[in-house]
C-alpha cells in the first residue's frame, strides 16, 4: 500500500448521525461514509415523499457498501417517516417538504392539499434538518429520489453528471419545473449547479435495478 492509500484509509470513516425527530417522533438520521476531508461532497436523499419510497433500498444499499476514500458521501434513507408510515406524500401535519424550503417558497393551498408547502418557510422539522444538514455538508453534488416518472431532472444542477447518471441508470434525461419551495433549488442556491432529482418509476425497483442506481452514484464519488 501506498502511502496515498494509507492516508486514504486512516481519514475513512463510516458513522451514524441523529438529524432529529420528525412530527410524530420518529428518528431521522444521515450517514457519513468516505473521507471527511475531501473537497467532493456527495448527499443523497432516498425519500421526501412518503408515498415514493423506491428509493429507500438505493440510499440502504449505498450505506451499507464501502467508504468511498475520495468523497465524502451523506446518505439519509428517509427524510419523511411519518409520511412513509401512512403511505402519505405530506409529512404527519399534510406539509410536502419538498415545497416548504426557501427558495422562492409561496403560500399555496390548505393543510393537507397535496402541494401545501406549510405554513412558513422550514416550518416542518423534517425539512429543517435537511437544511442544516446541507447547510453543514455544502454538498458538490446532491441526489434526491422521487418517483414515478422515471427521469433524471437535467434542469438544474451538475449537467455532465446528471447525464452520465441518467447514461448509467437507463433513463432519460428531461428537463422538470423548479417548484417554489423545492429541496434542489434551494439547495443549489447555495451550491451553484450541484443538486438533481431523480424521478424513479413507480413500483419497487428489482434487485438488479437497485444495484444500478447504486452503482450509478458511486461513480459519481470517484475512484
Amino acid at each position: 500500500m501506498t502511502a496515498a492509500q494509507q492516508s486514504s484509509a486512516v481519514a475513512t470513516v463510516r458513522r451514524t448521525i441523529p438529524l432529529g425527530r420528525s412530527v410524530q417522533g420518529r428518528p431521522i438520521t444521515a450517514v457519513e461514509l468516505g473521507n471527511p476531508r475531501a473537497n467532493r461532497r456527495v448527499l443523497v436523499v432516498g425519500c421526501v415523499h412518503g408515498n415514493e419510497p423506491a428509493g429507500v433500498p438505493v440510499a440502504d444499499a449505498l450505506a451499507a457498501g464501502s467508504a468511498p476514500a475520495s468523497a465524502d458521501l451523506w446518505v439519509v434513507r428517509v427524510l419523511n417517516p411519518d409520511g412513509v408510515a401512512t403511505q402519505t406524500r405530506g409529512n404527519a401535519r399534510g406539509v410536502d417538504l419538498n415545497r416548504n424550503f426557501p427558495a422562492r417558497w409561496r403560500p399555496d393551498g390548505a393543510p393537507g392539499s397535496v402541494h401545501y408547502p406549510g405554513g412558513r418557510p422550514l416550518s416542518e422539522p423534517e425539512s429543517l434538518y435537511a437544511a442544516d444538514l446541507i447547510r453543514r455538508v455544502r454538498p458538490t453534488i446532491g441526489v434526491w429520489f422521487h418517483q414515478e416518472t422515471a427521469v433524471v431532472d437535467d434542469s438544474e444542477g451538475p449537467k455532465g453528471v446528471e447525464r452520465r447518471f441518467a447514461r448509467d441508470v437507463g433513463l432519460p434525461p428531461r428537463k422538470l419545473t423548479d417548484h417554489p419551495g423545492s429541496a434542489t433549488g434551494w439547495e443549489n442556491t447555495l451550491v451553484r449547479g450541484s443538486a438533481f432529482v431523480v424521478e424513479l418509476p413507480g413500483g419497487r425497483l428489482s434487485a438488479q435495478a437497485v444495484r444500478r442506481y447504486a452503482d450509478a452514484v458511486r461513480r459519481i464519488t470517484g475512484p
